[in-house]
């Protein structure tokens, strides 16, 4: 079981009397979109529909619904000084608190929204393949990490499949469309040959490879000359990977800044 789907089995099974909030139009700027919802117990919260002053009201309200045995009702919330935010945007909630068809529905919201988020193959378990793996395990996608080295995957974050084989570049082919592959491997011909295999895909929403402009050109080299591949395909490598602003060459930071980039890439918003 993942993790976030543990969370909300722990959580339902706290507290009969839940009460769930979801964001059903929001107008103009907003912290979170349509769809996005929350669970509210007496006395503990799983998800969020944003924060702040709107957030604090779901939860104020859902709490006397609980109390007194609402089941629904709406809120219809401008985001200016009368709340306390600066927003400008306009939410609608619904809240109801949950009977038995709805607590057996959530988790399988959950696991749907699970199925629906972006893929992240991560090729090589070194320091920084570790460090990245953890920096993704706290954010909405679906995170993996592939090595041809068994023991270099042990300590993996919960949360992160792992995945050892010979032939990463199998793995490549067998990914969803709009992947994002990673390569940061021990092995500068195996880093080329899993970026080939990415390159020649033409859905991946972002293929990186770890490394400097020379590495870079080498590769260029002989993807053009030896595999056969094109300047169209190879325009769409990123390397160096993270950016060349900060020159912080610590795995923790690197890990950071790649996240962030690969945030640029993937598709935005999945929910809670």
């Amino acid at each position: 079981m993942k993790p976030k789907a543990r969370r909300l089995r722990d959580f339902l099974a706290a507290s009969r009397n839940i009460a769930l909030v979801e964001v059903i139009e929001a107008k103009g700027s907003t912290p979170r979109e349509v769809a996005t919802w929350m669970l509210v117990s007496r006395d503990a919260i799983f998800g969020t529909i944003g924060g702040g002053q709107l957030e604090f009201m779901a939860i104020a309200r859902a709490r006397e619904m609980i109390e007194q045995n609402v089941e629904t009702t709406r809120l219809d919330v401008p985001l200016g000084p009368e709340i306390g935010q600066c927003c400008g945007g306009h939410v609608k909630l619904y809240l109801v608190l949950l009977d038995e068809e709805l607590r057996e529905a959530i988790p399988q919201r959950i696991s749907f929204e699970e199925e629906i988020q972006p893929h992240v193959y991560l090729f090589g378990g070194g320091h920084v393949g570790h460090a990245l793996a953890q920096a993704l395990a706290l954010l909405p996608l679906t995170v993996a990490m592939v090595e041809t080295r068994p023991e270099e995957l042990l300590g993996a974050p919960e949360g992160v499949r792992t995945i050892a084989t010979a032939v990463p570049e199998e793995i490549v082919r067998g990914a969803p469309a709009g992947s994002a592959f990673v390569i940061l491997t021990h092995d500068h011909a195996l880093d080329f040959l899993i970026v080939s295999e990415a390159l020649g895909r033409n859905d991946a929403a972002y293929v990186g490879m770890i490394g400097s402009k020379t590495k870079k050109a080498t590769f260029k080299s002989w993807y053009l000359r030896e595999a056969g591949g094109g300047e169209e395909a190879f325009d769409k490598l990123v390397c160096p990977i993270g950016g060349s602003s900060v020159k912080d060459k610590r795995p923790s930071v690197i890990a950071a800044l790649v996240s962030a980039e690969l945030l640029h890439f993937l598709p935005g918003e999945r929910q809670i």
